[in-house]
């Protein structure tokens, strides 16, 4: 559910809103009557799994042949930006 507050109360009572809208009630600031901004809480910051090499196994399964044959020519021209020439 929303709480909604004009501008110059939310100026007033800032410390207050942020503690309402930490505990995840949703907070709406308006001007002249018009909601203006939507005040909730930010997602805790997570911190990054650390990856580690190998990490997908199906990589393993391609056969060499598919890294080490050259490019076809028409997916050569594809990269190059020269599919045009090739239709």
């Amino acid at each position: 559910m929303s709480f909604i507050v004009n501008v110059h109360e939310a100026k007033t009572h800032l410390s207050k809103l942020l503690d309402r809208a930490c505990a995840g009630e949703e907070v709406v600031i308006a001007k002249a009557g018009k909601p203006m901004v939507r005040l909730v809480r930010v997602e805790e910051h997570r911190v990054p799994v650390k990856r580690k090499p190998g990490g997908w196994p199906e990589l393993a399964s391609i056969p060499d042949s598919v890294w080490l044959n050259p490019m076809p020519d028409a997916e050569l021209a594809l990269w190059e930006g020269k599919a045009g020439d090739l239709f």
